[in-house]
């Protein structure tokens, strides 16, 4: 058996793919229950949550031991990083309270108030996991 360590160096990697990992099990999700398949649905959607959960401690972990990382991009490309990067942050901290109504009220089988706040939701909590691997690749692989 392999054991892998992570460094703090290798947190932003692990970030983009829990991200990632969240926006697919979020588009399933949302297409599980457009089909009527409620336990499939359920069951991406804690996942989605529980990666969420995972992403935000190995986020905060990273930045505490690292600090913040400049973007070093130059040209048309800086402005376009932080104007997402803008986004995501502000809808990130949205979508914290957002996300756990919207569970609660599922778990308590309030589906009609459930459905009445998914619709706000998921395109937010997508928006937040896509822009947060497209940040990643711009911070780490592009700039």
């Amino acid at each position: 058996m392999v054991l892998v360590m992570l460094t703090i160096n290798m947190l932003p990697t692990l970030n983009a793919i829990l991200n990632g990992t969240s926006a697919i099990l979020l588009i399933t999700g949302y297409l599980l229950i457009r089909r009527g398949r409620r336990s499939a649905h359920r069951l991406c959607m804690l996942g989605a949550f529980g990666v969420s959960t995972l992403f935000l401690i190995s986020y905060l972990v990273y930045h505490y031991h690292h600090g913040s990382t400049r973007f070093m991009g130059q040209g048309w490309l800086r402005p376009v990083y932080f104007a997402i990067l803008g986004s995501h942050t502000v809808l990130a901290a949205i979508i914290v309270p957002l996300v756990l109504v919207t569970l609660s009220r599922a778990l308590r089988h309030r589906f009609e108030r459930h459905k009445a706040i998914a619709r706000w939701t998921l395109p937010l909590w997508l928006y937040v996991s896509v822009t947060g691997v497209v940040v990643y690749l711009m911070l780490y692989q592009l700039g």
